[in-house]
Order: structure tokens, then C-alpha cells, then sequence
């Protein structure tokens, strides 16, 4: 090369450099008693390049960035600033070292030349040789480079002997490993942090759906990742994600967003690739978004105020706080005065040039002044270390202690001092244990306006003052969502692939949504408590039953009372007039039966009411089914008494004298009420009847009832049924017997009663469930009842006491004869 030639030969891990370069001192070169290396990519190589034999890039050839050499002049500053001062490196002076890193992969010769001693780069060979080995780096620590990429190529050549390096802009996450990058520090926050500031601005304004662009190198991609692992669980959705390369299709990508109708833009990528992506959204005329800027571009200077940027939308972003470093303008000042950089043939440096003829002092002051604060830290983190590896504590330093890079590594993870009201020190993993974030506004003006913050330590504290914001929707925030919120009450239900896409259904009754705990289902409500269609709680359900003190269950009580007063009454005057022919036509003894089985179904009646227990269920059915069971039993043996007599004994005289013989009226009651009795004990030794709450029929309440299993009952009922049929039967054949002598007109007539009632009852227990049904029930046994005790047995009381000439012998055979006579004709 014409200004530096210099071949490097490797041969396993010894590297030798066999020329050197030598030029006049230049801003890239400071002597003094410690080095501090400087990276910093003055000249940016914006693709790769390629060459057909091995050399050294010549960055001075590449495009030049104006904010990154503010930042190589804030080194200079900061070194230089220190020298100046008498209170940190009183006797000591520091020098640097500082090359143009402009690019990833082929700048090597400057990482090189800043680990090597007298050309020579040689690893520790064993722990033991670190007290004895020569000196061995160049520098004792290194500032730099800016980006991820640059970072994690030359890092591990640092890593290996332990020199630290003190970076100021690179914030990919991986650097915080401490297993593998030991002796790596940073002023910068990592892209942890950002990306957290980054959702909080997204979830303050409640944006759900939301496009994030990125550089497609290890520091874009790595805040990808990190912001799909943030939002994860959240009600935010990644709607598009793409990496920009050297020439990406803008216009691809902005028909993409405008399909998708994604309004907020995160870009998290360098200054240079943000400036192209706004300027292509300029001329592809892309309106009403949000951008939201990483803290590389927040502040640039120059997009702003470009023309049309008003168009795009409205920017926001998030950087460091800026801090003014004092006398840094009037070292760029002082330094342009002396017009060291005029001739650019005497500026190089091992191909460092800066091409800084035409620059004023103004051009440098007025570029972005992002991480002003980082480089200016990072150097004084590395004093303070030295100042405390030296023991400068009494105004001098000990010149005698020999410094390795790793016992300065030591003191700077130890590192806590005041810098510009600002306490700085290092967490275990070496990021930044201070500082906050600033959310900036591009105003009308073209200005970055603060409009809030995000304190870091020692708590998270975020805020923005909305009122700041200028939105391109005339005062509005914006919104961005896949699908608009559901109404009150209706879940989502998922549309795609995303869980902000959906469509609302409503909660139906006996559910409920929460949507802060589940924004996607309908919760059922416990059995105890109800909920009106699209509801977002339950309410108690109201229990209800009739109690003793209900009017309705007072007169059933009364009439069940009335009853059994009367069958008692009755009994007593049939008893009286025992041998009468009514009393021995209405079934003689059997009468008795029947009032009495009568008088024990009513108890039934008196369970219906109050809170239902199991013995409360037990005792609804079981005393009316037996013994109401015995009624049918006497009045199938009666009426069929009432046919032989007149119309069988003439035909089959064998059967009624076997009738005779055997007692058959009693045998038959006797069968039917075991029978019955031995049906109901099977059915509740099954399943018995026990409490039960209706909570079907109306949602808001609870019905207190009890169950009745029909497939274990349905031998009882069948019995039943059975017995009323055959006294059908049987009272139907006697409908033609004389006009005074009708028990079977009678039975027939209080038959077609109780069917007619339980068929009512019947229809209205289909057609209402509510806690009067148990007062029907109750009703429903008192009408059997007293069909039969009114219309069967209440007649025969008339005649005994108000017409006792119907009560004679004489008068019963006239009737019988005028029968027998009319039937013989």
C-alpha cells in the first residue's frame, strides 16, 4: 500500500508484524503513559467488499458519517479533559490509540495492532506465567466498536487475554453472557431495555397491532427476539416483521403494511438504514402511521425537517437522555482552529483518515449527539479503574504497581463514581446499573421534543405526557387493532393465526366473561349463581320454596285437617248405623279401610312445604302411594262385588262361592298392599327420593324440590295404574245398576276425577317449575282424596242422616226386584 505496508503472517496463534507504519501525529494517536484503544466507524462500508488478493480495507474510500466522528472527537475530549485535570491521574498521563472500525469483517489490522506488544501476539500459555510474562497489550482497555456485528467479530480477541473493552453503542443482549464475552462492559443499555421502553410505549397508547422493521444483523435481529419474547402473553401482535438488507424493496414491504392495515412502526435499526427507509416512505407517499424510533435515529438532526415528513405521520422515539458535556464545543472548536485535518496525505495513521477538510466546528456540534454520554463514560469508567489499580488516593499515583489489563477489568466491575450528577456502575453481567430513557416527539418545528421518560433505577417508572404529542388525526390517538374490541359481555374467538384477530360472541345465559382474566371464554356460573345474557359476573341465585307460613300451604294444611276430621266423623256415624244396608252397600267393614287409609295419605300433604330433606322427600310419596294404593285395592274389590252380585253370580255361581269361601276382597287388598309395599322398598333402597335444586327452569333462582327416579318408581306406579284400570273396568260394567244403588256410578264418577286431576297436574308440571308446583302437588293428593270422600262416601252420609227411609231393607229389595224385573224383560 502507498501510505502503509504490512504483511501479517500466521502460524497457529502467533501473528508478526513485519512493517509498521509511521506518520506525523494525527488526531487517531495520543502518547502517553497507558494507552486506551478506540473503534470507532468513522467511514461506514455500506456493502461488502470483495478483493482478489488479501489486504487491509481502505476505509477512507468509504462513505463518511459526520455523527460518528462527533463521537471519535468525544474520546479525544474525554482523554484529553482527564490529562488536563489534577485530581484523577495527577502524575499520570493517558494516551490513545483510536482506528476508523468501518467495517464488520475486514478490519482486523487495527484489533491487531492494539493487542500485540512489539509485534508479537501471544496467549497466556498457563495461569502461572501472568506474573512473569512480558507486558503483552498495547492498550490496558478499549473503547468501542459501536455496532453488535463489529462487537461480536473482534470481541473474542479481546476476550482471551482478558483486555476490557468498554463498549458505548453496541446493545445486542448476548454481550451481558458473562461466559463468553468475561471481560466485556458497557455504557450503552442492551436492547433489553429498549425493547421494554419500546412495549411501554406501545401499551400505553393501545396499539395492538403493529409492524416492526429491523436491520438484519446481529443487532436488529437480536431486538427482534426480544420484543416477540416481550409481547408474548400479551394482547399485542407482531402483524409484520421484516429484516432490511443493502437494498431492500421498500415498496414491497410498505403494499405489505398497507394490506395488513398496520398503523404503528416500530424501526429498530441503524441511523443510516432508518434515514433511507423514512425518505422511500416520503416519496412512496405513506401516510397516517406511527413510527416508533430506537434510540440510533431518535434524534437525528436532518429527517426531521426534510421535506414531506409531516405526511408520513407522527414520530416517536425513545433515546438516552442528551447531557451536555461541558467544553466539549469548545474543544471542537479549538481543535478545527488548527486546521489539522487541511492536508489529508498528513492525517494518515495506518489508513486512518479522517476527511475532515471541509467540516466547520458547527457541522460536528450540531449532528445527532446520541451517545455523547456513553463514550464519555466509558473513558472515565477506564480512569477511575486505572486510578484505583495505581492507588492514586494522596494526589500521586504509584508509577511502580504494573497494570494488566484484567486487574483494571477487576477495579471496573468495581466501578462507582459521579459523572455529571450521574452515578455510574457496572451489574454483575456489566450493563449499565444507572441511567433512564428520554420519549421523544417530532414536533411541527422539526425538533426532538421530550415528552417523556423511563427512569430505569433504582425502580421502572414510564410516563409520557399525551398532551405533548401532536398526532397527524388532529388531536387523536391513533389505533391500530386487527379487530375492534368486543362490546361488553361477548368473548373473542379467534380469526387466524393471530390473537388479535377475532370475531365477538355474546356470553349466553349462566355465564359470564372476564376479560382480564380470560378474554376468551364464557365462564360458567356456579350452580348457586345466574347471569343474564352477556353478563360479566354472576349474581347469587335467589332460593326459593314454600315455607309453613305460606297462605297456599296453610289452607292445603287446613283441608288436610278438614279431611281427616271428616273420614273421622264419617267413621263414627257408619259405625253408628253399622248394620244399615247403605253402610253394608257402601262395603261394610271395608268402609272403615278405606277412611282410614284415607286419613294416612293426607299426611303427605305436610311435607310438601318448608326446606326439603331426604325423610321430608321420603314421606311426600310414600304414605299416599301405599295407602292411597289400599283405597283403589278396597274400591277394585268393591266394585267388582257390585258386578258379580248383579250380573256374574247368575252365570258363574263357582266363582262367587270360591269369592265367598276364600275371603277373596280381603286377599286381594292383603296381595296389593304387600305388593305396593314391597315395590316402594326395592325403589328407595335403589334411589330414594332425596333433595334436589331446580336450577334449569329459571336461571336467576333456585327451586327447592326432590327427585323422583321413574324407572325405580315404575314398578309402583305400574301397580298403581294397573289397579286403577281394573276399578274402571269394573265400576264401568255397573253403570246400568239400579238409580239408588250406584257405588259403581259412584266409582266411576271419582275415578274420571282422579285422572282428570293428575292429567292437570301433569300439564302444568310440563309448563311450570316454580315453587308452586309444590302447592299443585299438595293439591293434586288432596283432590284424589276427597273424590272420593265427597262423592263416594259424603252421598251415603246424606241419606243415613236425611233420608232414612232410603235406609231399609224393604226399600233396598224393592229396588232390586224392580231391577230384576226390568232386566228379565
Amino acid at each position: 500500500m502507498k501510505h502503509c505496508l504490512a504483511f501479517l503472517c500466521l502460524s497457529g496463534f502467533v501473528f508478526r508484524a513485519l512493517a509498521q507504519c509511521t506518520a506525523p501525529a494525527s488526531e487517531f494517536h495520543l502518547d502517553g503513559d497507558f494507552l486506551i484503544g478506540g473503534l470507532f466507524d468513522i467511514h461506514q462500508a455500506s456493502a461488502p467488499i470483495y478483493h482478489d488478493r488479501p489486504e487491509a480495507i481502505d476505509c477512507s474510500n468509504q462513505p463518511f458519517s459526520l455523527r460518528h466522528y462527533r463521537m471519535f472527537q468525544l474520546m479525544r475530549f474525554s482523554v484529553e479533559e482527564i490529562n488536563n485535570s489534577t485530581n484523577l491521574l495527577p502524575n499520570i498521563s493517558l494516551g490513545y490509540e483510536i482506528f476508523d472500525h468501518c467495517s464488520d469483517t475486514q478490519s482486523f489490522p487495527d484489533i491487531l495492532n492494539l493487542i500485540s506488544s512489539n509485534g508479537m501476539i501471544q496467549p497466556w500459555h498457563e495461569p502461572h506465567e501472568q506474573q512473569t510474562s512480558p507486558y503483552k497489550s498495547k492498550v490496558i482497555a478499549v473503547v468501542g466498536p459501536r455496532s453488535s456485528t463489529q462487537t461480536l467479530t473482534v470481541a473474542p480477541l479481546f476476550m482471551v487475554d482478558l483486555i476490557p473493552m468498554v463498549n458505548y453503542g453496541s446493545s445486542s443482549s448476548v454481550f451481558s453472557i458473562k461466559a463468553q464475552f468475561p471481560s466485556f462492559l458497557r455504557t450503552v443499555h442492551p436492547n433489553t431495555d429498549s425493547i421494554e421502553v419500546i412495549y411501554h410505549i406501545v401499551q400505553h397508547f393501545n396499539w395492538r397491532w403493529v409492524a416492526f422493521l429491523y436491520i438484519n444483523n446481529d443487532y436488529g435481529i437480536d431486538g427482534r427476539e426480544l420484543f416477540i419474547k416481550r409481547i408474548k402473553d400479551t394482547e399485542i401482535c407482531l402483524a409484520y416483521t421484516k429484516g432490511l438488507n443493502d437494498n431492500p424493496d421498500y415498496s414491497q414491504i410498505f403494499k405489505q403494511i398497507e394490506t395488513q392495515r398496520i398503523y404503528i412502526i416500530i424501526v429498530f435499526t441503524p441511523e443510516m438504514t432508518a434515514e433511507a427507509l423514512i425518505e422511500s416512505a416520503i416519496q412512496l407517499n405513506i401516510t397516517n402511521k406511527v413510527w416508533i424510533a430506537g434510540e440510533s435515529w431518535s434524534l437525528n438532526k436532518r429527517l426531521p425537517k426534510t421535506q414531506g415528513i409531516k405526511n408520513i405521520g407522527t414520530v416517536i422515539g425513545m433515546s438516552q437522555p442528551v447531557q451536555t458535556i461541558p467544553g466539549f464545543n469548545d474543544f471542537i472548536y479549538t481543535s478545527k482552529n488548527r486546521n489539522d485535518c487541511l492536508n489529508a496525505e498528513q492525517n494518515m495513521f495506518c489508513n486512518q483518515v479522517c476527511n475532515c477538510s471541509s467540516l466547520s466546528a458547527e457541522d460536528v456540534i450540531a449532528t445527532n449527539p446520541s451517545f455523547s454520554f456513553t463514550i464519555y463514560s466509558a473513558v472515565y469508567a477506564i480512569a477511575h479503574a486505572l486510578h484505583n489499580t495505581l492507588q492514586c488516593g494522596s494526589g500521586r499515583c504509584n508509577e511502580y504497581i504494573k497494570v494488566y489489563p484484567h486487574v483494571v477489568l477487576a477495579e471496573l466491575r468495581k466501578s462507582n463514581f459521579t459523572l455529571l450528577n450521574q452515578s455510574i456502575q457496572f451489574d454483575e453481567n456489566g450493563d449499565p446499573k444507572y441511567g433512564s430513557y428520554s420519549i421523544v416527539f417530532w414536533n411541527h418545528s422539526g425538533d426532538a421534543e421530550e415528552t417523556g421518560f423511563y427512569e430505569l433505577y433504582p425502580t421502572n417508572t414510564f410516563f409520557i405526557n399525551n398532551s405533548k404529542i401532536q398526532w397527524y388525526m388532529n388531536g387523536d390517538v391513533p389505533t391500530s387493532v386487527c379487530s375492534p374490541e368486543c362490546p361488553v359481555g361477548h368473548a373473542k374467538k379467534y380469526d387466524g393465526i393471530h390473537k388479535c384477530c377475532f370475531t365477538c360472541e355474546i356470553c349466553l345465559n349462566g355465564t359470564y366473561i372476564n376479560s382480564t382474566v380470560d378474554p376468551y371464554k364464557c365462564i360458567h356460573c356456579k350452580k348457586t349463581e345466574w347471569s343474564a345474557e352477556g353478563s360479566t359476573s354472576c349474581s347469587l341465585r335467589v332460593v326459593e320454596y314454600i315455607p309453613f307460613t305460606d297462605s297456599g300451604a296453610i289452607v292445603i294444611m287446613v283441608l288436610a285437617c278438614v279431611l281427616v276430621g271428616l273420614t273421622a266423623a264419617m267413621s263414627v256415624l257408619f259405625a253408628i248405623n253399622y248394620n244399615t244396608p247403605i253402610v253394608r252397600s257402601a262395603g261394610g267393614p271395608m268402609c272403615f279401610l278405606i277412611l282410614g287409609c284415607l286419613s294416612l295419605s293426607s299426611i303427605s300433604v305436610f311435607f310438601y312445604f318448608d326446606k326439603p330433606t331426604t325423610s321430608f322427600c321420603i314421606l311426600r310419596f310414600l304414605p299416599f302411594v301405599l295407602f292411597y294404593n289400599v283405597c283403589l285395592a278396597c274400591f277394585v274389590v268393591r266394585s267388582f262385588q257390585i258386578v258379580c252380585i248383579f250380573k256374574i253370580a247368575a252365570k258363574f255361581p263357582k266363582l262367587q262361592t270360591w269369592w265367598l269361601k276364600y275371603h277373596g276382597n280381603w286377599l286381594v287388598i292383603t296381595v296389593a298392599f304387600c305388593t305396593q309395599a314391597l315395590l316402594l322398598l326395592i325403589s328407595y333402597s335403589f334411589d330414594p327420593s332425596k333433595p334436589y335444586n331446580e336450577t334449569v327452569w329459571y336461571p336467576d333462582k333456585i327451586i327447592l324440590s326432590c327427585t323422583l327416579n321413574l324407572a325405580a318408581a315404575s314398578g309402583s306406579m305400574i301397580l298403581f295404574l294397573s289397579l286403577c284400570s281394573l276399578c274402571f273396568i269394573f265400576s264401568y260394567m255397573g253403570k246400568d245398576l239400579p238409580k239408588n244403588y250406584n257405588e259403581a256410578k259412584a266409582i266411576t264418577f271419582c275415578l274420571l276425577l282422579l285422572i282428570l286431576t293428575w292429567i292437570i297436574f301433569a300439564t302444568v308440571v310440563m309448563l311450570y317449575r316454580g315453587k308452586y308446583i309444590e302447592i299443585l302437588n299438595a293439591l293434586a293428593v288432596l283432590s284424589s282424596l276427597y273424590s272420593f270422600l265427597l262423592w263416594y262416601f259424603l252421598p251415603k252420609c246424606y241419606i243415613i242422616i236425611f233420608q232414612p227411609h232410603k235406609n231399609t231393607k224393604q226399600y233396598f229389595q224393592g229396588i232390586i226386584q224392580d231391577y230384576t224385573k226390568t232386566m228379565s224383560q
